[in-house]
């Protein structure tokens, strides 16, 4: 299947054959990482029928910017995953995946070239499409049980200063109340219920559980970078609010 690329950034076109018809608007513009040892192997997985993943989108190290599946269509890419209530993130969504070795295979971070092809690529896709800053996410925010990427290294900040994203200089780290494993209350239900609001798959119940800490590692990894640890210290939570009061 050939067609013409959808993005004026992108390079050339590799064909990837995992997709299908979408039954949703797009609303969601989702960024990945690759997280396999090379580029070149993270695209023939991409383009494999027998791996069955797929994104639109794949930006090499360089900057280089290939799409692998046109927009119109569902590209397998969000897996299972969940924001504000919707479940099928694929069918909403246009995925980007940006060469790195990931978490498991020598994380590192990302070159300015990479950064810069990346910055122009969303800037194009949202200038075609009605995506509001706060549904462009990371493939941790719709699947923080599975996945991590595109991490803590990956400049979130330099994108918002690019008009891409929902974005506010994290909180100070700073001592006082940390919220962690096997907490009840009402400030566990206060964040629970603030982190579900901001699109988190967030149960309340009160008790700082394992999907909350998930929940609350993801929404570090993306908005408070500096610690990754899964507690709700006075850092985080002031950084969440913040978001939501930016948001509103």
């Amino acid at each position: 299947m050939s067609f013409t690329a959808d993005s004026k950034t992108a390079t050339k076109v590799v064909a990837s054959l995992n997709h299908d018809e979408r039954d949703a608007r797009i609303d969601i513009l989702l960024l990945h990482y690759t997280g396999m040892q090379t580029g070149d192997e993270a695209l023939a997985r991409l383009t494999d029928p027998a791996a069955k993943v797929s994104s639109h989108y794949f930006v090499e190290e360089d900057g280089r910017t290939v799409q692998l599946v046109p927009e119109r269509r569902r590209a397998w890419h969000a897996g299972l995953s969940s924001w504000r209530g919707a479940t099928d993130i694929n069918a909403r969504s246009i995925g980007i995946e940006i060469v790195n070795p990931g978490h498991e295979n020598g994380y590192r971070d990302f070159p300015d070239a990479q950064i810069d092809a990346v910055i122009a690529l969303c800037r194009d896709i949202l200038a075609r499409r009605t995506i509001r800053r706060e549904r462009v996410l990371a493939h941790s925010d719709v699947a923080p049980a599975r996945k991590d990427d595109p991490g803590e290294r990956f400049p979130w900040d330099r994108l918002a200063a690019a008009g891409i994203g929902l974005w506010v200089e994290p909180s100070p780290i700073v001592s006082g109340r940390t919220l962690s494993a096997n907490d009840r209350g009402s400030e566990v239900e206060e964040l629970q219920k603030k982190l579900t609001r901001f699109g988190y798959a967030a149960t309340v119940t009160k008790l700082y559980d394992d999907n909350t800490r998930m929940i609350v590692t993801a929404f570090q990894r993306h908005h408070r970078p500096a610690r990754v640890d899964g507690l709700a210290d006075v850092s985080t939570r002031d950084t969440l609010t913040r978001l939501l009061a930016k948001r509103a």
